[in-house]
């Protein structure tokens, strides 16, 4: 579909990319469940491997099934295009893969997700790619943390777990001064609640898993590329604007202007490293999105009323949600989130992380995973399980005490989610009560 640029989000999500199939008239997506496509000829099959036109040659690189969705989700957040791919972190990797080169340099925001921090400090070292971290809301530090060979800076809309929401246009403003591109994990926000290339990024990626999907039956990725970033200017990017070997000299910038980012992500990264999306979670992932600003909805005001409940329990120590006006970054999310900051929030009880055990272990509606944005409560203890491979300082700059527990909100009745929480704090309260008397 063409309409995308005036259409509203909710159509987008459901229409963008696709018109029924004249041959047989599905209105719903089809699967396309097959490794490869038929060439029309040998000159056919010579101008798709040459991108010399568009079209499908092996699902490895491209899929039907996932194209609309990547059209879908590149509508939705104002990009140039998209490309899906097998996870989250491998959206990441490949954007990652894409831009930087033995040599550079990354300045990223300290608090983000424990398995980015591994990727950025201990992966990608291996690679001859360092990377420093900063208060990423701290203009002086962020300055001072760019260098000649910095390739891009790195946030999370909202971080995980810590709930810090980055000041997107003043990191833009200054990444830009420098020549280098911000590139924001936009998962926990989802396009529903903001749209980071509004605000200054330049690349925005997605664990699609999370409540882009929203049902927790399929894993996926997106790296959407905004089409703003003037890559040869910048004169920082070989990868982008120098002839490409493989490809007969190509240079992307030149061939592909607003979308070089995403193509080299296409013919390279799908290419090499493979981590392409399934057609049948593509499938899967699109019932999700038809749904998501309903959902988020939902979301967002069992969040509202979570927090208002927690913080008049005994049993609770501190509670921490974006919105709550003793978050530092309050006043940036309420520019940037004017629906509400999300669906997570965190909190700590009384006792301590044992407390917090039992807490965890009496819920009974509620599920203790490694997951968030499903359409069911889901709740974690970061210091034993996402965040466990940081050191007591990494702990610290992310924001991670011992006795937090992350809680991502779903879309139960609140009356519900109020009663399981309510037992929980409980046999939390009795469990501080016994630590007491045997201190």
């Amino acid at each position: 579909m063409s309409r995308s640029s005036y259409l509203g989000d909710d159509t987008i999500a459901l229409h963008s990319g696709y018109q029924p199939e004249s041959d047989h008239g599905s209105r719903a997506v089809p699967v396309y469940q097959t490794t490869s496509y038929v060439f029309d000829s040998v000159d056919d099959a010579s101008a798709l491997f040459n991108v010399e036109r568009g079209g499908h040659i092996y699902s490895r690189i491209t899929n039907p099934t996932v194209a609309v969705l990547e059209q879908r989700l590149a509508a939705l957040e104002g990009g140039s295009g998209a490309i899906c791919t097998a996870s989250g972190m491998s959206a990441l990797f490949v954007t990652l893969f894409s831009l930087c080169s033995a040599g550079d340099h990354i300045v990223s925001a300290a608090q983000i997700y424990g398995s980015t921090v591994t990727l950025l400090k201990h992966t990608l070292k291996r690679f001859g790619i360092d990377c420093t971290f900063v208060a990423i809301n701290d203009p002086i530090a962020l300055e001072n943390a760019i260098q000649d060979n910095t390739k891009l800076v790195f946030c999370e809309s909202i971080g995980n777990p810590g709930l810090e929401v980055s000041n997107l246009p003043e990191i833009a403003d200054i990444a830009h001064q420098h020549g280098v591109p911000v590139v924001v994990d936009a998962t926990f926000a989802t396009p529903y609640l903001c749209k980071p290339i509004q605000h200054g990024a330049d690349v925005v990626v997605h664990s699609v898993t999370k409540w882009i999907g929203g049902h927790g039956v399929a894993v996926g990725g997106v790296v959407i590329d905004g089409g703003q970033f003037d890559w040869q200017a910048s004169g920082r990017f070989p990868t982008l604007t120098e002839p490409y070997a493989p490809f007969h000299g190509m240079n992307f910038w030149e061939e592909f202007g607003p979308s070089a980012l995403a193509m080299r992500i296409r013919c390279e990264s799908m290419r090499d490293i493979g981590a392409a999306m399934s057609p049948h979670n593509a499938f899967l992932l699109l019932q999700g999105l038809e749904t998501l600003n309903l959902r988020m909805q939902q979301h967002v005001q069992n969040a509202k009323d979570l927090l208002e409940w927690l913080q008049a329990q005994d049993a609770v120590a501190w509670v921490n949600h974006p919105d709550l006006p003793h978050n530092p970054t309050v006043e940036t999310a309420s520019k940037l989130f004017p629906k509400g900051a999300g669906s997570m929030l965190s909190f700590g009880v009384k006792g301590g992380r044992e407390a917090g055990a039992a807490f965890i272990n009496a819920l009974q509606l509620s599920s203790n995973l490694a997951n968030v944005g499903d359409s069911r409560t889901l709740v974690l203890h970061p210091g034993s399980t996402t965040h466990s491979r940081l050191t007591e300082e990494e702990l610290i700059a992310a924001g991670i005490s011992g006795d937090m527990i992350r809680v991502s909100v779903g879309i139960e009745s609140f009356a519900d989610i109020k009663a399981d929480f309510a037992s929980g704090l409980r046999a939390a309260a009795k469990r501080a009560e016994q630590l007491a008397q045997q201190a």
